[in-house]
This record gives C-alpha cells, structure tokens and sequence, in this order.
C-alpha cells in the first residue's frame, strides 16, 4: 500500500520549537488560516462524567452536589469545578448529545477512537492515524502521529500499517535517553557502517520479503529524526517559569505545552491522554479532582493556541470514551453512559460559542435531543481538515473501505 516517500512522510514528523520567534520549518512560519491544519484531542479515559463538566443539573435528583458557573458563550453553563475553563469555552462548541453503541471501556474507545464499532475481521485506524495518512507534513523530520501520556487502550494505525501508528511519549518534557545516540559519533558511524553491513547481506534474495518488513525505511525515518533540531519539540527547557506554571507542573499539564511545541512544529496529529476518570464509586471526589488536572492545562492551551494564531489551524477535541449515568448507585459514584454524553470541539475554522443538543434534566428520557452520532462527529472534522472522508481505500486483504461511514454535522458547517 505504501512506498517508501509515503512512509518517511508519515515515519519522520515530531517535533516544534519555542514561542513566537526561532520555529522550524516552513510550517512554522506560517500562522492563522492559511496554514495547514492539524487535529488536537485531549482523550479523558474512563468516561468523564457530562454531569460534573460540559452538561450539569445543578438542583435535580441526577445532579448531585455540583453546580453551574456561567460561561463566555451567553447563557451557557458548565459545572463550576472547570472556572478556567469557563473563561476560555467561547474559543470551542458543546456538543451534549454524543451517542454510542459501546458501553465497554476497550470497545468504547474503539469506537470513539475510530468511529467504527470493534469487528474481528478488520482492525480500524484511529482518526489521527487517517489525518497523518491523508495531511502528511512532508517537512516533518518527526512523526506525523504523536500521543503523549499514558493510554490504557492505545490508539492503533490498523489497516493503515503500523508505520502510522502513533510516536507515544511517555514522559512530557524531554526527548527522551532512546532519541539520542549515546556515543560519540564515530563510534555511531561504526556502528551504523556493521548494521548497514548485516542488512545488506540479509536482504540478499530476499528483496520483497524486506520491503515488507519496512526495516530500512524504519532505520533511516530514525536517524533523520535523531539529528533533527525539531526535537527540540519535545522537550521544555527553552519555555518561561511562567508558562510552565500556567500549564501545570505535572505530566498532563506538561503534554499540552508539548502539544502546542508540535503544533507549532506542524506535527498533523496529537493525542493527549488523561486517565482517572472511571468513577465508579465516589463519583463526586474522583471527577472533582480529575477536574482540577484538566481545567488549568485546558483553559491556558486554548488561550495559548488564540493568542499565537495557531487556533484557527487546529481541531482542538475533547473527548472519552463516553459518559456517566444520569443515576447514582449505592457507592455514590456513576456508572457507563453511552447515551447522551458530551465533548468540546473548536478552532480550525469550525463555529465557536454554540451548543449542540440536551440532555433530560430529571434523567428519565434516555436520548438526548438531536443526538450526535460519532461517525458523523468525524466526517466533520475530516471534512474541516480537507480530508475527502468519503473515500475509500483498499485493504491489504483487498476489501474497500470508506474513512469514515458519518456525514458532517450541519449546525457546525
């Protein structure tokens, strides 16, 4: 499916610089409309509850002990355990109605991430991997996929191939012992020259069966981006006290002023991961203080993306795997709510300040109004990306299939 131009686009894209001034490369330079877009989600694992952030019942049976904060979108509300937030929400829109099939945390993801439903004959892409694959940056010496923070379930390149599969960071903040040579560099020329040496005399006969195996053009995607200055995306050391602090001093906080570096950088796809938010039993305290790792790094990400001009080049996504139950069990916690749950979604030229659909206050309707299905939430960010999501690729077992199976959401068009 892919040659070799192909995969080095996709294989060599990571990295960005600091502020304003010194970037890297030509899609650095670039700011506001004209630029190329990227595609930022912020995923919150284990199913954040709508009723504690973008969608509360302050005063009902379902609400609990939360309540509601104005916004800067006029007469919205989010729960008042996001302030930060608040002040910045008019940079994205609510959507309250998201709708799935998937209650369980793994094929949940699946779905959320993918916008198919889990099947054992084909392993679907994420829709990162789809943006890397479509809107490659050909001047990335960094991949084009990157996520950062731990994720419990992965998200996956499937059919796509694994050379698409995401760059994972794990620790915010340096580039990492593994991206550096740790030997001078003739000995890593030496080493190199033996490797090089071992390849060669392996792909003897074997012409085909090495191409397959992708093993050169891993190697060279590696060391371009071993000797790239965009790793300097990566790591943090140039950035002010200040702007540290206003992300947050812990590892969440630090992947999204990573993500705005590759942002800048022009890596096409970032996932940003925070974990925690299954909240079982004690509901109440355990989103409360999820919430307060979230609000900060979101608020000043947002607000950072606008003041560089880089928020109308950016999809900037939040989102789980799906919500919480209008009810509280026994333990005071929520349980999977597939149905009617919420997300943010704004910045690459989508409309801002509007909210998509409601949930029943008294939580005796199950569906939402004007329920928002999943496939069509990505039809329009790939439709906002310049991705033709009705296109249709072969897989490597020869069955064509669309990039996405939604079509866009009119309200956001």
């Amino acid at each position: 499916m892919f040659d070799r131009r192909t995969f080095l686009q996709a294989a060599g894209a990571m990295g960005l610089t600091f502020s304003l001034p010194p970037l890297i490369g030509r899609a650095a330079e670039q700011r506001g409309p004209e630029r190329a877009k990227s595609l930022l989600t912020i995923w919150l694992q284990g199913g954040q509850s709508q009723l504690e952030s973008w969608d509360p019942h302050p005063g009902t049976k379902i609400g609990g002990p939360t309540k509601a904060i104005a916004t800067t979108i006029p007469g919205v509300q989010i729960a008042d355990l996001y302030p930060r937030t608040a002040e910045q929400l008019h940079h994205v829109s609510v959507i309250r109605s998201l709708i799935s099939k998937e209650g369980d945390h793994e094929r949940g993801s699946y779905l959320v991430k993918t916008g198919y439903r889990p099947e054992p004959t084909l392993l679907y892409p994420a829709v990162g991997a789809i943006v890397a694959h479509e809107r490659p940056n050909p001047d990335l010496q960094i991949p084009q996929y990157v996520t950062v923070g731990p994720i419990g379930i992965p998200s996956r390149a499937g059919y796509l191939g694994t050379q698409f599969d995401p760059f994972r960071v794990f620790a915010p903040g340096n580039a990492g012992g593994n991206l550096r040579a740790g030997v001078e560099e003739t000995r890593q020329q030496r080493r190199l020259g033996g490797l090089d040496v071992v390849s060669q005399q392996f792909a003897r006969g074997r012409t085909m069966k090495v191409e397959e195996t992708l093993h050169q053009h891993t190697v060279d995607a590696a060391l371009r981006m071993m000797t790239s200055p965009q790793l300097k995306a990566f790591e943090l050391d140039d950035e002010t006290a200040e702007v540290k602090a206003a992300y947050g001093d812990h590892q969440f906080g630090r992947g999204c002023l990573v993500a705005r570096r590759l942002l800048e950088t022009g890596v096409r796809s970032i996932e940003v991961a925070l974990e925690g938010w299954d909240t079982h039993a004690e509901n109440f305290e355990g989103q409360g203080s999820q919430a307060k790792l979230l609000d900060g790094p979101l608020a000043t990400l947002l607000k950072d993306l606008a003041d560089r001009d880089l928020l109308q080049s950016t999809i900037v996504l939040v989102i789980s795997e799906f919500g919480r139950t209008p009810n509280i069990n026994p333990l005071e916690g929520r349980d999977h709510w597939p149905t009617g749950f919420s997300c943010l979604i704004g910045g690459g030229g989508l409309p801002a300040g509007r909210v998509l659909g409601s949930t029943d206050p008294e939580g005796v309707q199950k569906n939402p109004t004007d329920p928002v299905e999943i496939a069509d939430l990505y039809a329009t960010v790939f439709h906002r990306l310049g991705v033709d999501y009705e296109r249709e690729l072969i897989t490597p077992i020869g069955r064509p299939m669309k990039l996405c199976a939604g079509k866009p959401i009119e309200a956001l068009g």
